[in-house]
């Protein structure tokens, strides 16, 4: 059995600003988010991942930062974020935050001076051109929001590159200063007490961009570079990557050819995340299957982290035109729920029609499957979007706590609130909050609860082999098993409305008492398993076996 902390999470994703706000301003902020630490232990979370929390103009919700050493000062100071790792620290609760450092904001003093003169010490930390590069209409990362990712800089005279938004000048990663100053801001907040960085963007953070080269080279050697200075300076420190790239070059950012985990610890796993969001549209597990057939094999230490929502829209590029049809027509069939041709900018609960039972099953199908689980705030309780939000706001509305006014998430005037808080109709705080679900034992916070306990108690999901069971099964049934040193578990997840029934007495002869940890209801004892009922929208974990 592997003792990495990070196999073994469950990581809850948050926004600090819509959060919790503790002194009435409209803005969540740390010392919120401290008084909220016993919620997250009570629901099983080990790991925080926070969202930007570094000053910045605000342009991209934080991701464009003017100041890596310190965080925004409507959230709190340093000091709170210290007394923030202690507190979480007590709860045995590991916090990991943002590294945004593909580019910084054009407020940043470093790009401020980069483009006042050509004698600037920092000028070279940008990638700059002199004339207009041929490819600056290609490669946006927001199309339809972005029409180029080269523009012209009066002051500098200069073409700046930025594969994001304008006012997101991208740094040079070429550039041996660069690189030293990523590896200090680490260092910064790995001293102060972070247990590790989700980093964003890693593909475009080591791209060595050439102008007029819309392929240009990947310095993938720098990712062996910072894995080894974030794990001298903290041993467990651990790297989770955004690198939502083609299958075959996935592995790449684990380890170098020779097998070596020597780069990212973790991947978030998009491949798995579009064919589970369309084996959900299709009520079929066929995609499912395939992905977990043909998942790479990964170095020692490698890990995925899965997800159903995250902080984006669900990205459906990895899919055909016929799959990703199939999915808008389900879950997006108006333009308005859709982004960039390519995503839904929902939550689950509306996409799923705020079916319980639908809603467990995605999630219970989530949490079982290979890899670490990650999930976004306020989705256990079936917090719905306000697609009157631009863009990605939709899904970055404040965390809705009780019947207080604002959901109990501010005690300010709501125009003070930045995203208004969710009111009225099915998902409003009004019929959709903590306090509620938290007196009643068959809520949906209710149940992330027990089935997050299960899994803490299942082992074999994060640190051993997920293996699909090819067995004859109904149409929608699922079945895969997950083995480690602790034992077995197999899993069967009907993502059809009608029942069905499996024959899984080909395993027997590896059960010693073979019996349901969580199911959607009360079933017969497993027995032989030779006839394994499931509801329609039904799931069970079933122990096989247990060693240790």
């Amino acid at each position: 059995m592997s003792d990495r902390w990070y196999e073994k999470a469950v990581v809850y994703c948050l926004d600090i600003d819509s959060f919790a706000d503790s002194d009435g301003d409209g803005c969540g902020d740390i010392r919120g988010l401290i008084g909220r630490l016993d919620y997250l232990a009570r629901l099983g979370v080990t790991c925080l991942w926070l969202n930007p929390i570094h000053p910045s103009p605000g342009l991209d919700d934080g991701y464009d930062a003017s100041d890596f050493y310190n965080v925004d000062p409507r959230f709190g100071n340093l000091g709170d974020f210290a007394e923030l790792l202690h507190q979480a620290g007590n709860r045995g609760i590991k916090v990991i935050i943002d590294l945004v450092v593909n580019h910084t904001s054009d407020q940043h003093p470093w790009f401020q001076s980069a483009r006042s003169s050509p004698d600037s010490p920092y000028r070279d930390w940008y990638v700059w051109s002199e004339t207009a590069p041929a490819d600056r209409n290609q490669g946006m990362v927001f199309p339809g929001e972005q029409d180029e990712t080269w523009s012209y800089d009066r002051t500098a005279k200069l073409w700046f590159y930025h594969r994001f938004y304008k006012f997101q000048p991208d740094l040079n990663i070429k550039n041996p200063e660069v690189r030293e100053e990523i590896k200090k801001i680490c260092s910064f907040w790995l001293q102060l007490g972070v247990a590790g960085f989700r980093m964003d963007a890693v593909p475009f953070i080591i791209e060595e961009t050439e102008p007029g080269n819309p392929n240009s080279p990947k310095d993938m050697e720098f990712l062996t570079e910072l894995r080894q200075h974030v794990q001298w300076r903290k041993g467990d420190a651990v790297l989770l990557a955004e690198a939502n790239v083609e299958p075959d070059q996935l592995t790449k950012f684990f380890g170098d050819d020779g097998g070596s985990g020597n780069r990212i610890h973790m991947l978030f796993d998009f491949m798995l995340n579009a064919k589970l969001v369309l084996g959900l549209a299709r009520e079929d597990p066929e995609q499912i299957i395939d992905a977990l057939r043909d998942t790479p094999k990964l170095p020692a230490g490698g890990q995925w982290a899965t997800f159903i929502r995250n902080h984006d829209e669900i990205d459906l590029s990895r899919l055909t035109a016929e799959q990703r049809k199939d999915v808008f027509d389900k879950f997006g069939p108006d333009e308005n729920m859709q982004l960039y041709g390519r995503g839904i900018r929902r939550r689950l609960a509306p996409m799923l029609g705020n079916d319980r039972r639908w809603l467990e099953l995605a999630y219970s199908l989530q949490f079982s499957l290979r890899g670490t689980p990650v999930l976004r705030y306020g989705e256990e309780i079936g917090m719905g979007d306000d697609l009157s939000l631009n863009g990605r706001d939709a899904i970055r509305t404040p965390m809705q706590w009780s019947l207080l006014p604002n959901g109990g998430f501010s005690t300010a005037d709501p125009s003070k609130i930045g995203r208004p808080v969710i009111s009225g109709g099915e998902y409003g705080f009004e019929k959709v909050n903590v306090t509620q679900q938290r007196h009643d034992a068959k809520s949906l916070l209710s149940w992330f609860e027990r089935m997050i306990r299960t899994l803490r108690e299942t082992p074999e999901v994060g640190g051993g082999t997920c293996t699909h069971v090819d067995v004859p099964v109904p149409r929608g049934v699922l079945v895969h098993r997950a083995d480690d040193a602790s034992g077995t578990v197999v899993f069967v997840h009907n993502l059809g409305k009608e029942a069905g029934v499996v024959d899984l007495s080909s395993l027997a002869g590896e059960a010693e008492f073979p019996n349901d940890v969580l199911a959607d209801q009360e079933y017969p004892e497993p027995g032989k398993l030779d006839a394994i009922q499931v509801e329609g929208h039904g799931y069970r974990w079933i122990r096989l076996r247990r060693t240790v």
